[in-house]
């Protein structure tokens, strides 16, 4: 097979609407975009969730509770979980990501005190419970956050 033999498989290249082209293309006199108002017009289209001057429904709603816009999400692990991995290594944000027992690190890792250890660790993390880090410390192991 050569470059100049490739084909786009049928029906996965569909041809662009010509619009405004005469009454005999199908889309001539308003070209598709119904009579007439802002949005037929040329140029921008009006932003999204503007409501033509009426107070748009995003504002109109109430607002309830606190968002913290500074709020940090750690991705969670329990001391449980760190049973798995041989005693005395030193266990990274990034080894818990490679080995698959955090899924995504967010703001970095969290250690939380739920399960029982008892073999010593050494980890760096950027943030730990008071109970892990006694379970951890008591197993033999550190805890060290960045």
């Amino acid at each position: 097979m050569k470059l100049n033999e490739l084909v786009a498989p049928a029906g996965s290249r569909k041809k662009a609407k010509r619009i405004g082209r005469g009454h005999g293309s199908g889309t001539g006199l308003t070209a598709g975009k119904g009579a007439k108002g802002q949005k037929a017009r040329s140029g921008r289209k009006p932003r999204r969730g503007f409501e033509g001057g009426q107070m748009p429904l995003q504002r109109r709603i109430p607002k309830r509770g606190f968002h913290n816009i500074h709020r940090r999400e750690f991705a969670i692990v329990n001391v449980e979980r760190l049973a798995e991995f041989e005693p005395d290594s030193a266990i990274t944000s990034a080894l818990l990501l490679s080995t698959g027992v955090v899924s995504k690190l967010k703001c970095g890792v969290k250690i939380l005190g739920d399960g029982e250890i008892n073999i010593p660790l050494h980890l760096v993390v950027e943030a730990a419970s008071k109970e892990a880090v006694r379970k951890i410390e008591a197993a033999g192991g550190t805890v060290k956050l960045v």
